[in-house]
């Protein structure tokens, strides 16, 4: 059988010329979600991993701080925080010594209404009026400290004079980072501005600040020193489906839950490689939508060898969001020289009301370009568009491989049916 991608709704195959040897080509299923999401989140509290339950962390009079992520992020709050907050209750603290903070880093500061949304009706009554958006820009962040390399570490004032802070996210692969979850609920999480700038711009390009890497990655480390600082007491971090089903919940010391959730996410979206391809052929799907599109092109930059070819399959109907990135990639900087004018905080006007992480893929985009030959087929941006960001535009995927191997006779290839959710992983 011809091997194909997911592409919205539909599968679509193709042909490799005679001279392109296949060396991956799985398709990872997808992973359904329990039945009852709430009890499970209470069987991860009431068995928390290396940790006391959140009644035995909890004393009478203490102000607790609660962290959750933001509205970008699937994880069912809404269904998390009751639990917890009734284990707080039984421990005898009380709904108005509690405080919900949403932990949205450098992202956009959402409306009330937004945070509604994200709670749940039942906790936005029991806590009004202390549910508050952390504001990486305000002046009344505190510092704490710094990281054992250096890090300033400056974080939301609530968090900072709370007596036990317990965190509610998700732990997915992350490309820098390792995984998401665990620490990052700090870092970036509630951090201000210049400590998530100093972090991530510091670290975004070590070769080891890379998915499914966490002992010696950098990025990941400063995170946990960050976190430590903090005081963050208990975490809860989900697995979450592509449709947004609770697959598995962790709980318990943020180190240790993070560690057994990154490994257990390991085992549903690895997919081994004997070596580098040449060719990588991937799909944006599922995570097709906007700057979410552009996690499979990362990917497949961590299985390419450098100067050979990446096949980029995104429908990019809602492009909105990337035309930012497409506009910086027109520049005639390189990657380098962009990287370093973030590090002097001389970041483009147009990008300075977009989070840390979204300005950070115009080095990753660049550097993509600079190391590989990148086509990329898609119908929701033009020629033009394309071409300003230093690609190659196919409308078709035959196309775009006939063209490729024109330049590759011979190649050993690796096609990413859904690339989206994929952690390549070459072992030599």
């Amino acid at each position: 059988m011809n091997p194909y991608v997911n592409y919205g709704q539909e599968k679509i195959y193709f042909t490799l010329p005679k001279g392109w040897n296949l060396i991956s080509a799985e398709d990872k299923p997808p992973v359904s979600g329990v039945t009852d999401p709430v009890q499970e989140i209470r069987r991860a509290l009431d068995h928390p991993i290396g940790s006391p339950t959140i009644e035995e962390l909890a004393r009478p009079g203490m102000e607790v701080a609660l962290l959750f992520d933001d509205l970008q992020r699937p994880t069912p709050v809404h269904l998390a925080l009751p639990e917890i907050l009734n284990r707080l209750n039984r421990a005898g603290i009380p709904d108005n010594r509690i405080s919900g903070i949403c932990s949205l880093g450098t992202h956009p500061i959402p409306t009330l209404e937004q945070l509604k949304k994200k709670v749940g009706e039942e906790v936005f009554s029991r806590l009004q009026g202390r549910i508050f958006p952390h504001d990486p820009h305000a002046s009344d962040n505190v510092i704490i400290g710094r990281t054992h390399r250096g890090t300033l570490v400056e974080i939301n004032p609530r968090v900072a004079f709370s007596d036990l802070i317990i965190g509610v996210g998700e732990c997915m692969p992350h490309p820098c980072a390792g995984f998401g979850g665990g620490y990052k609920i700090i870092m970036p999480g509630v951090c201000s501005y210049r400590s998530v700038a100093s972090h991530h711009f510091t670290w975004m390009r070590h070769r080891n600040s890379r998915v499914n890497l966490l002992d010696g990655n950098s990025f990941f480390e400063e995170i946990v020193d960050a976190g430590r600082l903090s005081r963050l007491a208990f975490k809860l971090d989900f697995i979450i489906n592509d449709k947004k089903e609770v697959i598995k919940a962790f709980a318990g010391d943020p180190i240790a839950e993070h560690r057994e959730a990154s490994h257990y996410s390991t085992t549903l979206y690895t997919i081994p490689m004997s070596k580098l391809a040449d060719v990588t052929i991937t799909s944006a799907f599922p995570l097709e939508i906007g700057v979410q599109a552009t996690k499979a092109l990362t990917m497949a930059g961590f299985c390419t060898r450098s100067g050979g070819a990446i096949i980029w399959v995104a429908p990019q109907k809602e492009a909105g969001s990337i035309m930012p990135l497409v506009k910086e990639m027109g520049s005639s900087e390189t990657a380098s020289d962009f990287h370093r004018r973030l590090l002097e905080d001389k970041i483009p006007d147009h990008l300075r009301s977009f989070g840390i992480s979204y300005i950070m893929q115009v080095v990753y985009f660049k550097e993509l370009a600079e190391k590989f030959t990148v086509a990329h087929v898609t119908e929701g941006l033009s020629r033009e568009q394309v071409k300003m960001m230093k690609f190659s535009y196919f409308p078709d995927i035959q196309e775009a491989i006939n063209q490729v191997s024109q330049k590759m006779p011979k190649a050993d290839v690796a096609v990413f049916a859904s690339g989206g959710n994929i952690i390549p992983e070459v072992r030599y």
